[in-house]
Parts: structure tokens; sequence; C-alpha cells
């Protein structure tokens, strides 16, 4: 029913070595939480009670399914984009527009081959969860509803990230606008509050119960929380109801779509009018480029990047819809109160999103130039090395800097409220060293990451072929930095004893050190590459630890500059490690020689 394009994933999937790795490694991380989750609420000194197993069974359960909940609305939406995306920038989409194929079977197929792994990702985590039942504190019907959430959450996210890669033709503005759609959906939902206060006639319970079923995270804290899901109907099925709706909506969109929106901006060649005056067009003229002369910067690269629609025709819908992700969160951040973590509300979904942004910019400069076959022609130009990369790292900073203000200016807002709320009345010039101390040691960490995820998305495509694997390496990295430090910042902070979870972060700090190290040099292991992988999640690791001593926001808060140093240091130091082999050893880095062929 789903036609070959499903078919082929299905036969092919199983057949494909590293896809038994990737389980394994999943249910690994999955097991090495549950034991810090022991650590944390039991512990190894004492014996557990009968209250000890049921309250570890529902913390357990609350945390494997909120992890996978963001798991699998992040790679659903981007795999379903990229599978697509990818197509198009090969120039094989088109090919299976001319076969007899029905539309339907086109979308559908890409939607649920792309689906595929992560569908065998949930089925495996499915005796896992059955498993805590022996444990007490959950029900059945609990493990069933929050499956059934994690399921259709992936199939709606995928269904989005598939429509808007449908739509557009370029791959980077397909994982952009999936991306920020993803949160506008999620901010417009939380949003839906509001509407007790315009409309008086809607109460506040009709409106939770919908904001549940619209919201995922809602969704699964009611299935969670059993006391907190009562209503004639279950939380869970009224969001699967929505979800598959809402499926069936944006597939239904993209097989209306699909020849409509596909190709996009393919010229249509009038061949007997072209016949007739053959013979009257002048030689030169017939072969000339149409159109005013355009002259070419010193450096073709950077003139490119930014003079040219090298990355799709309207840029601007993709910049529109970040500002207004970027209001709703700043709104909700500013009227969510204060607090110790009350900057921290703002500032890290809106720099996770930047970062997100830049690395798949990053990235999409060099697979977009390797699937239309022009990276090798680049290659074999006397442009050199440094024309080359600096070329793209500042095309790319040109194209993104409407998404690297925003953090900056957040921050030094941030700063200039905690000086106002800290210092003592009719005396703000107290605290403003420190304040200026935090802000410039934050804003300048930040444009460190920021080249962080900029050169890592041009080392990554230069290393692998592959531009799905690339796409989801980079960004998969930038993912699992940053929620997986929110993941381990929650642990410390349900028990407040470090000592009790320390061979579990330990576990945690290596497989981050392994999965950093296969992604930055696991195809072309570098000594500098290695060192690299150990200093960063060491330096996250220290950071995070040091504000949460210095508990944020009060007067006795850590000093932010060994932080900086720490950080900035260890990113700094893998920023010169990735640009070095660029720029010195360009071919070798690209595994264009070898040792045999010199």
């Amino acid at each position: 029913m789903l036609g070959p394009i499903f078919g082929r994933e299905w036969l092919t999937l199983p057949r494909r070595s590293r896809h038994y790795l990737m389980r394994s490694v999943y249910l690994g991380a999955l097991w090495v939480l549950l034991l810090t989750i022991w650590q944390t609420s039991v512990g190894w000194r004492q014996s557990a009670t009968l209250g000890d197993q049921a309250r570890f069974g529902l913390l357990s359960f609350q945390l494997l399914t909120y992890v996978q909940l963001l798991l699998v609305l992040f790679f659903a939406a981007l795999t379903a984009a990229s599978a697509i995306a990818q197509e198009k920038d090969r120039r094989t989409f088109v090919l299976l527009l001319l076969t007899d194929m029905r539309n339907y079977e086109i979308v559908l197929g890409k939607l649920f081959g792309s689906l595929l792994q992560l569908v065998l990702f949930l089925a495996g985590t499915a005796p896992l969860l059955a498993l805590l039942l022996l444990l007490g504190g959950i029900a059945p019907a609990q493990i069933f509803e929050a499956l059934l959430v994690l399921a259709t959450t992936g199939l709606a996210a995928g269904s989005l990230g598939g429509l808007v890669a449908l739509w557009r033709e370029k791959t980077f503005q397909a994982l952009a606008l999936t991306s920020l759609f993803l949160v506008l959906y999620l901010c417009l939902v939380q949003s839906l509050a509001l509407l007790p206060l315009a409309v008086g006639s809607i109460s506040h319970e009709a409106v939770a119960t919908l904001q549940a079923w619209l919201q995922p995270f809602l969704a699964l804290q009611k299935v969670v929380d059993p006391l907190d899901n009562t209503g004639p109907v279950p939380t869970a099925y009224g969001f699967a109801g929505a979800m598959l709706f809402l499926t069936l909506v944006l597939n239904g969109l993209g097989v209306w779509k699909l020849r409509v929106w596909n190709p996009a901006g393919e010229p249509i060649i009038q061949r007997e009018e072209a016949e007739k005056a053959q013979e009257e067009i002048d030689r030169a003229k017939a072969h000339a480029a149409p159109g005013a002369v355009r002259d070419v910067w010193a450096n073709p690269i950077l003139w490119r990047e930014i003079a040219t629609r090298a990355y799709g025709r309207r840029p601007l819908m993709v910049k529109v819809a970040y500002f207004a992700v970027f209001a709703l969160i700043c709104y909700f951040a500013f009227t969510a109160g204060s607090g110790d973590w009350a900057a921290a509300r703002g500032l890290v979904p809106v720099g996770i999103l930047s970062m997100l942004l830049v690395a798949a910019q990053a990235v999409t400069a060099i697979t977009n130039e390797r699937d239309l076959g022009a990276l090798d022609l680049l290659l074999v130009t006397d442009l050199t090395p440094r024309e080359f990369i600096f070329g793209k790292l500042w095309g790319i900073l040109y194209n993104v800097k409407e998404f690297l203000l925003p953090p900056l200016i957040l921050t030094a807002v941030y700063a200039f409220r905690g000086l106002l709320a800290s210092s003592p009345p009719g005396h703000p010039e107290m605290l403003f060293g420190k304040n200026l101390e935090a802000f410039l040691c934050i804003a300048i960490a930040t444009m460190i990451l920021f080249a962080f995820a900029m050169v890592l998305g041009l080392h990554v495509a230069l290393r692998h072929q592959n531009s799905r694997v690339a796409i989801l390496n980079t960004l998969g990295t930038v993912f699992f930095l940053s929620i997986g430090t929110l993941v381990c910042i929650y642990l410390i902070l349900i028990n407040s004893r470090f000592e009790n979870q320390w061979l579990s972060f330990i576990a945690f700090i290596f497989t981050g050190i392994g999965g950093l190290w296969w992604v930055l040099s696991g195809t072309r292991p570098s000594g500098a590459l290695t060192l690299a992988s150990w200093a960063c999640p060491w330096a996250v690791f220290y950071t995070v630890t040091n504000i949460i001593v210095g508990r944020p926001g009060m007067r006795e808060s850590t000093d932010p500059l060994i932080p900086f140093v720490v950080t900035g240091g260890a990113f700094g130091f893998t920023l010169a490690a990735m640009l070095i082999p660029l720029l010195s050893e360009f071919d070798v880095a690209l595994g264009r020689t070898s040792a045999q062929g010199e």
C-alpha cells in the first residue's frame, strides 16, 4: 500500500550494520539512565523497601518517557525533512515524479521510510518500560498511553518535516523552517491559556484540556500523573486523535501539492520557437548567459554565499519565523516571574535554537555543493583552502547574523535586569562590575559556541560523503550537547548529592566523549581531535556544576571567569583542531589523498 519507496527501506534497513549498533547504544544509554535514577533516589548503601522501589519505578518511567519524547520530536521532524531535501539536492526527486507511482506512494513512502528507524527504537523500549511494572508505582495502561503519545508525536512531527521539505527547494530552509514551526507550534498551544481572558465564556478547564490534547509534553504529563488524568476520555487518546488528524491534514496537503510545488524553478523550453529562430541567432549570443553581467568578488565563494540565492529564493521567511518564535519565548520567559533560574528560561531555549540553525546553515553549505556536483569542480580550481574555508565561514556568518544577535541582546537585557534587582536602593554601581563581568563572559562564550557550531558543520560535511548522515551528525551533536546537559542538571537537582551519582555520571561523560570522538574524528582519527573530544564534555560538566553550586541569581553566585576560561579554552581548542587541517592539509582532511599516493 505504501509503494516501493517504503518497501526498499523495509528491506534494506536491517542489512545495515550501524542499525544494530545504534539500537544497542540507544538501549544502553537508557539503561545507564536507569542506574543513575536508582543512585539518585535509593542509593547502594541501604536496602530498598517496597516504597523505594515504587518511587524508583515511577521516577524512571517519567524520565525515560520525557527523554524519549524530546528525541522523537526532534529527530522525527528533521529525519523526514532531510530524507526529501536530500533527494531534491541530488536532483533525483524529479525522477520519482516521472515514474508511475501515485502521489500518496511518494509522500507516505518517504515519511514512513524515514521514520522506520525511530519506530524500531520505540518498539525496543516497550519491553524496558514493561519491566518497570514489576517495581510498582505505574499501571499497564500508563505504559500503553505513553507509547501512544510517543508514536503519534513522532508521526505528526515527521509529517510536518516532510510537508516543509516538499514545499521548500533548499535543505537549509527545510530544516530551519521545520525546527521553527515545531517551536512555534508549542508556543502557540501554550498561549491558548490567554483565551479565557479574551473570551469570558471559555473556562480554564476547557482550555487546559484542549492544550493537553494538542501539546505532547502536557499530554505526557497527564499520563505519568494518573491523579491528574481524570475525565470521560483519557488525555492520551484525545491527544492521539488530534495528532492523527493533524497527520492526515499535513500529508493530505502534501499529496495534493506534490506536483504543484515540484519541480520548482525548472526552466520551460519552447522547442518549436527555438528551432525556427536557430538560424537567425548569433552563435556568440546563443551561448551567452542571459541578463546583465555581474561582477564577481575576489573570493567567488564569499560572493556566491552573500550575493546569490544559494540557500533558496525566500530566506526572509525563515528569519520572520525565527523572530516570531523569539518574541513568544521572551514573552513567556519575562512573564514567568523572577527566581534563581529566571534567566535560563529565556537564554537556554533561544541559545539552543540559534545554535541548531547556525549548525544547519553550516552543514548544508557543503552538502548542497556536493549533492549538486559542484564541490568537485571547486576543488579543481585555483582557489586556495583559505579562500574556500573562510569564504564559506564569512558567508555563513552573514546569512545567520539574525540568529546570532538575539541571544546576545537577551543576555544584555538579563544583565541589566539583574543589576536593578540585586543592587541596593540608590546604589546600582555596587554590582555593576560583577554584572558586567558575567555579561562579558556569557556573551564571549556564546560567540565561541556559535563559532564551534559553524566550523563543526563544515568539518562534518567535508568528512562524510552521505549528506543525510552529515546533517544528522551535526545537528545531533549540538542537540545532545545541549539537551544532554539539561538532563544531567535535572538529575543533579533531584537529590542534590553528587556523590550518589558519581559512577553513572562517569558513564554519561564517557558516552559523550565516545560520541563526540566518532563525530569529529571517527573516519580519520587525529590526536588533536581526540584530545578535543575529551576536553569538551568535561568542560561542559564543570561549567554546569559550577553554576549550580553558585546558586544563580543570588549574591553568593560563583565567579563566572573560571567557567568561562574552561569552556572557552576547550571549545576554542576544538575550533583550532578542526580548522588547522582544513587550512593546511585540505586534500588530506577531505580524504582525497593517501600516504601511499604521495
